[in-house]
């Protein structure tokens, strides 16, 4: 029953057997992107390295400058096993090999690419030389400094702005003023940084329209991970890993919107129709903490080979709806409110209980999309999803008994990575798993 994978190069089963058409048509987006930043490049327009999550996103889109994705760029050589060489050259320049997969492909192929010319056989056309470069203290520390290290291969304007959210015992109506005025003054930072590098003024009124589609667009894409609750599941995170690069990488586009509209309307008729991702749906699993092993997502497939389907995911998900002060006129100060909603959206209920949101989350979605089995990835080169993982598996079970894996790789790098250990892992807790599922 299980999948065989080769081995790195042409025609090594690496992503996940899709359950969805619409999931199927963002490899179709993705070039779009690539091809848009060339297009940009070819026509003069600006082009932007820009990290996702950090919050400038409709502000970019507002000021029409391209913008190229490095961490997705990462991942997708890192899907076509192309990374390898990336990683090699990053090392070759010194930089450690736990340092996260993401910065070790990006710096590794602008290190190829100002030795070589060009970066033969990159994916996608590769990525263009940017006009500027905006790093971010969202999520992890390397973010910060990736950029400013891209300056040992090209020269280009580099600028890192802090997204600071407070801890969880504070108390949120003394801080709030504080936290929000301190987003809003780093986003006008980055708009007057992008302003002073392209020459070009930011209107208000066309960003105010970007984010009403974005948010448009966010809602829709939660609602319709809320139908992946049915049994059987319409849906797998096989397919969430693919859909959600509209959501994180096109903000504010009308293709985006377009994207979610469909999948919507496709979720919605296989629930109705009783349209599983499998034909019989034994587990339900959770995919509760990590970034994902984009070199291996057939992994998924795997699962389903034995009748557990992973019906929704911690990971690159779609924020909750929240309601922004109708007071709030300025759009840079939305965007700074919006980010500290749902940023704290589970304080207060995480101090009634657990301590922690992240916790919270899991319990809701073990309650509510009725899982039977977690599933963590923790990845040597990636401290900010896999510091805690196990800590944080053992809060959850001390409110719900529903049996944890954790599986050891890396996002990008194929070294850390042993497919007959996972294989013989995953075989041993789908064990556990029918155990405390007696008669499925």
């Amino acid at each position: 029953m299980s999948q065989q994978v080769t081995g790195q190069g042409s025609g090594t089963k690496t992503t996940a057997t899709k359950a969805t058409e619409t999931a199927r048509k963002v490899r179709g987006l993705v070039k779009m992107m690539y091809g848009q930043a060339h297009e940009a490049k070819v026509e003069g327009k600006p082009v932007v390295y820009g990290m996702v999550g950090s919050q400038y996103d409709e502000i970019l889109r507002a000021m029409d400058i391209v913008p190229i994705w490095t961490e997705n760029y990462a991942g997708l050589c890192a899907a076509k096993r192309v990374a390898q060489s990336y990683l090699v050259k990053a090392e070759a320049d010194g930089y450690s090999n736990v340092i996260c997969g993401y910065v070790r492909t990006g710096l590794g192929f602008e290190g190829l690419r100002k030795e070589l010319g060009e970066v033969p056989d990159a994916p996608d056309g590769g990525m263009e030389m940017p006009n500027l470069m905006l790093g971010s203290s969202y999520a992890c520390d390397p973010r910060f400094k990736w950029f400013q290290a891209s300056g040992h291969y090209h020269e280009t304007p580099v600028f890192s702005h802090d997204v600071l959210m407070p801890p969880v015992d504070a108390d949120l109506d003394e801080v709030k003023d504080y936290y929000i005025s301190y987003l809003t003054q780093q986003l006008k930072d980055v708009v007057a940084f992008s302003e002073k590098t392209i020459g070009r003024s930011l209107d208000k009124e066309r960003l105010w329209e970007v984010i009403r589609l974005s948010d448009e667009t966010e809602k829709l894409w939660w609602q319709t991970y809320q139908l992946r609750k049915a049994r059987p599941c319409p849906m797998p995170s096989g397919d969430h890993f693919n859909a959600f690069v509209p959501g994180f990488f096109m903000r504010g586009t009308p293709e985006a919107l377009d994207f979610y509209k469909e999948l919507h309307a496709e979720v919605q008729q296989r629930v109705e129709d009783k349209t599983g991702v499998i034909p019989h749906e034994k587990y339900r699993m959770m995919w509760a903490g990590g970034l994902p092993p984009w070199h291996t997502m057939w992994m998924f497939n795997y699962f389903e080979d034995f009748g557990a389907v992973f019906v929704i995911d911690t990971s690159y998900r779609p924020f909750e709806p929240v309601e922004v002060p109708s007071r709030i006129t300025d759009p840079v100060e939305y965007l700074a409110w919006r980010a500290f909603m749902r940023a704290t959206h589970r304080y207060e209920k995480a101090k009634r209980n657990s301590g922690n949101p992240d916790v919270e989350l899991i319990l809701e979605m073990v309650n509510d999309y009725q899982v039977d089995g977690m599933v963590m990835h923790a990845t040597r080169s990636c401290r900010a999803t896999t510091i805690g993982q196990l800590h944080l598996k053992n809060l959850v079970q001390r409110y719900v008994k529903v049996p944890g894996l954790q599986l050891i790789s890396d996002i990008i790098d194929l070294r850390d990575y042993s497919e007959a250990d996972w294989k013989s892992q995953i075989d041993a807790f789908l064990e556990t798993v029918a155990s405390a599922n007696p008669g499925r």
